[in-house]
């Protein structure tokens, strides 16, 4: 996806300011306003860079007079002990914002950094590696631009721009068929989706004439047998493997001839990559 709107990522930086700073940041009060400085921002291990509007945003907040100067470009690859900026401004804003600004970084270069894993795994597979729902509340949009920064592509926003049919939704509905048929009456200009958990269930949705099929926790042998069942079908859909998917697995899933593999991994099961700021 594209960088989110500077209206969205400026309400996510207003809103993690107001977290951070509340009232007053009380330790910086004990600085002079005029004080100034020139900082370094420093990876301190190998990652993907992503996030670089909304430590912008912190600082234009703060003070629009600070200055960043980017040393790499958004979706490069950053090397252990790297300069990625360097900061001039009031000591004052750069050490309120700092923890705040990094934290968007962080977090986001993160799950850059985890998508790019995953999708060197299925390279010259074609297959594509797609993000989830299982996002850190609101920063959606922010993780689902990082997956694409890492080379991943993004599923689904939400609730509202496709209808995924799952397993509660159709032991609810009664069946996969009804559920479709349902679907098509409410909202029929919305791609249909749904989960299957066998190929009978694969051979139900297929016939209904969904769009896209996810194979829920198949295992390589089903996975396998479902790329042909949908080959030879009149109504062919795309077809994603998707449940708790591993690395490891990810090369032999993919070269069963499936199109997409989803992971919620690249945006829930993320460690924040290790960066530093420091005073020259």
């Amino acid at each position: 996806m594209p960088l989110p709107t500077i209206e969205i990522i400026a309400e996510q930086v207003r809103l993690a300011l107001l977290e951070d700073i509340g009232v007053e940041d009380v330790t910086a009060c004990l600085l002079s306003d005029n004080q100034l400085v020139t900082a370094h921002l420093i990876s301190r291990e190998t990652a993907i860079l992503c996030g670089q509007a909304w430590f912008n945003e912190v600082f234009k907040q703060l003070d629009p007079q600070i200055q960043v100067l980017w040393q790499a470009k958004e979706g490069t690859a950053l090397s252990p002990n790297q300069v990625i900026c360097t900061m001039t401004g009031q000591t004052k804003a750069i050490l309120t914002g700092e923890r705040c600004a990094m934290n968007f970084l962080q977090t986001l270069s993160a799950t850059a950094t985890t998508t790019q894993y995953y999708v060197d795994a299925v390279k010259g597979t074609g297959v594509r590696i797609l993000d989830t729902r299982k996002t850190i509340p609101n920063l959606r949009l922010a993780q689902k631009y990082a997956v694409t920064c890492g080379g991943g592509a993004n599923h689904r926003f939400g609730l509202y721009d496709a209808i995924l049919i799952k397993e509660n939704h159709i032991k609810a509905a009664g069946s996969i068929c009804k559920a479709v048929s349902s679907a098509r009456l409410h909202y029929p200009e919305l791609e249909i989706q749904t989960e299957v958990e066998s190929l009978d269930e694969l051979q139900e949705a297929l016939t209904s004439g969904v769009q896209r099929i996810l194979l829920d926790n198949f295992s390589i042998n089903l996975l396998k047998q479902a790329v042909e069942l949908n080959a030879t079908h009149s109504k062919k859909a795309r077809l994603e493997a998707s449940g708790g998917i591993e690395l490891a697995q990810l090369k032999k899933i993919a070269e069963t001839g499936i199109d997409d593999i989803s992971i919620g991994a690249i945006t829930k099961h993320i460690q924040a990559i290790d960066l530093s700021l420091r005073f020259n």
